[in-house]
């Protein structure tokens, strides 16, 4: 058994901010539409397929700029990375993994993360980004990608915006554990690293 728990984060809506409505916005207004259809198409047309890797991240910007032809690409690239702005809990990192053993686990893509990520890099054991595994969060490959570098034994804790990504933990036996956007989660990750025998608050609902 590994002496340090694993702490196992996603990163849009934990660490980094997700796609946000204001990057939408922007580009919205870049294309003169109203401000859900490009999210809209976003989420019908290409999510999925950008997410599992299935599309790259060339086509994606084609996609874009095809669909809505008076976006402009390069500007398109500074927004998108301007929007991936930090959460409070990445400064957390380098207290926690003196603590834990720090993973990732995400549906992003890594060429838009990874950069994002590059200070606090050294902090990060592993990172499992979608993109790069061909399945996207729920599906239960994404977690058995990273479950194969756990023992049987370890004390695993995984902490996800979305309680959909929660089941497919939980049954493989993390605890886990739901990233309100009040933060007050960072707070229960702490306590759950000091004390071996605090289980996640969210564990028995899931």
């Amino acid at each position: 058994m590994n002496a340090k728990p694993q702490l196992v984060l996603d990163i849009g809506g934990v660490l980094l901010t997700n796609l946000s409505p204001q990057l939408w916005q922007q580009l919205s207004v870049e294309a003169n539409v109203p401000d859900n259809v490009i999210a809209s198409q976003f989420k019908q047309e290409v999510r999925e397929a950008l997410w599992s890797g299935k599309m790259t991240e060339e086509d994606f910007w084609s996609w874009l700029c095809v669909s809505f032809p008076s976006i402009d690409e390069q500007k398109a690239r500074k927004l998108l990375h301007a929007n991936l702005v930090a959460l409070p809990a990445l400064s957390y990192l380098p207290a926690w993994s003196r603590i834990a053993d720090i993973h990732l686990l995400s549906n992003h893509r890594s060429e838009w993360v990874v950069p994002a990520l590059a200070a606090v890099s050294e902090y990060i054991e592993s990172i499992t980004i979608s993109s790069s595994i061909g399945f996207c969060k729920p599906h239960p490959e994404m977690f058995e990608a990273l479950a194969s570098r756990f023992g049987a034994f370890d004390r695993i804790l995984f902490v996800d915006d979305q309680e959909k990504n929660l089941k497919p933990a939980a049954k493989i036996g993390w605890d886990t554990l739901l990233a309100d956007s009040g933060g007050a989660w960072i707070g229960d990750v702490s306590r759950y690293l000091s004390d071996p025998q605090l289980d996640s608050r969210n564990r028995s609902a899931v």
